[in-house]
């Protein structure tokens, strides 16, 4: 039984103040006249939690500037040219475009629609470093730790050969 059907019901059936049931389940008496608005508006669907998700974006493409970017893309891998998000988003601040997307976005748009496939950064290795974040992991497990040689006499093992 979910946290909104406990509170729904101890209101409607168990007949129980709103301050009450708030108090009770620790949480906020407004919540808990939402809850019950809500059920009284839809019924038991007001049991099922809701997406926190945003209904509109105000700052996505239109589908038509979607389209544009793709179009560009096709164009410019035909001629042989770059055609990086950077490129299309020069191309399209020279067409005209009124509200010109972010590199990001045209990088998702190709993204959405397959003509990219993400790739995770690729870190240049050198026997034993990774340059992007000092020693690996290997290279620091085979060092001793200065005090384990102390440890290990303790435990009754023998010394850490050198």
């Amino acid at each position: 039984m979910s946290l909104a059907e406990l509170v729904i019901t101890s209101v409607t059936v168990e007949r129980r103040s709103k301050s009450e049931v708030a108090r009770d389940y620790r949480i906020s008496r407004y919540w808990v006249q939402t809850l019950v608005k809500r059920y009284e508006a839809e019924g038991e669907a007001a049991f099922e939690p809701r997406s926190r998700r945003p209904h509109t974006n105000p700052r996505a493409i239109s589908l038509d500037l979607e389209d544009q970017i793709i179009r560009l893309r096709q164009e410019l891998s035909k001629q042989g040219l770059d055609a990086g998000a950077e490129t299309i988003r020069s191309h399209l601040q020279t067409s005209g475009v009124n509200r010109l997307p972010a590199t990001s976005t045209i990088w998702r748009a190709l993204t959405r629609r397959g003509l990219v496939t993400p790739t995770a950064p690729q870190t240049t290795q050198r026997r034993g470093e990774t340059f992007r974040g000092g020693p690996s992991q290997r290279t620091m497990a085979s060092r001793p730790h200065p005090l384990a040689a102390s440890r290990r006499h303790q435990r009754g093992d023998p010394p850490h050969p050198r």
